[in-house]
């Protein structure tokens, strides 16, 4: 098999879509819906808004299953990025127009332009915040288990092992290791948060 060939699920939900068989949409909203629907989410920050972008999400796939091309990743990977390309489509459609806001001249022009940066910046953390959530999705199981105790139940790492039956090196590895895994994010919103007694695992 090609090194960058997808696996064979995904080349299989591929050929189903393309036949329009609607037990494949079906299967393919209920493996990612939650996915799109948290990254959405996360973007936004409107319930209504991610409920609409998982719409036209699955809209699309189901329209054009052929836009798929397995060579650059997996079905997950191109459902995220769908997800994240609505997503900044719709934050930017909500930044109301420089006329709408009755803004002119020199000052209106300064004003706009403080306001497209403030955009942009809220794009960026939306899209390092969404990747950062990606990342936790795709990642190996025991990790994203020592994260989740770590970063959700506030467990420091001997807890963290304690919950996880492992010994607490292996729990400090795993927490480092997820860790580095979302530095790849640029995932600013995690900037300055640390899971209790993390400090002291390095």
């Amino acid at each position: 098999m090609a090194k960058d060939a997808p696996p064979r699920w995904d080349r299989k939900m591929q050929q189903r879509l393309a036949r329009g068989e609607a037990a494949a949409l079906s299967e393919l909203y209920d493996r990612f819906a939650p996915l799109v629907h948290s990254q959405a989410h996360r973007m936004l920050d409107d319930e209504s808004a991610a409920d609409l972008v998982t719409r036209e999400v699955f809209g699309y796939v189901w329209e054009n299953p052929d836009a798929y091309d397995p060579k650059q990743g997996s079905m997950r990977s191109w459902v995220a990025r769908l997800t994240h390309r609505q997503s900044v489509r719709r934050l930017r459609a909500a930044e109301p127009s420089p006329f709408a806001r009755g803004e002119d001249g020199e000052h209106g022009r300064g004003e706009n332009t403080a306001a497209r940066q403030e955009l942009e910046e809220r794009v960026l953390r939306a899209t390092a915040a969404a990747r950062a959530d990606y990342i936790v999705a795709s990642m190996p199981a025991p990790l994203r288990a020592a994260l989740e105790l770590a970063y959700i139940q506030r467990r420091d790492y001997r807890q963290t092992a304690a919950d996880l039956g492992v010994t607490a090196d292996e729990a400090r590895r795993r927490l480092r290791l997820g860790l580095q895994l979302l530095a790849t994010a640029g995932a600013r919103p995690l900037e300055g948060f640390e899971p209790p007694g993390y400090g002291r695992m390095l």
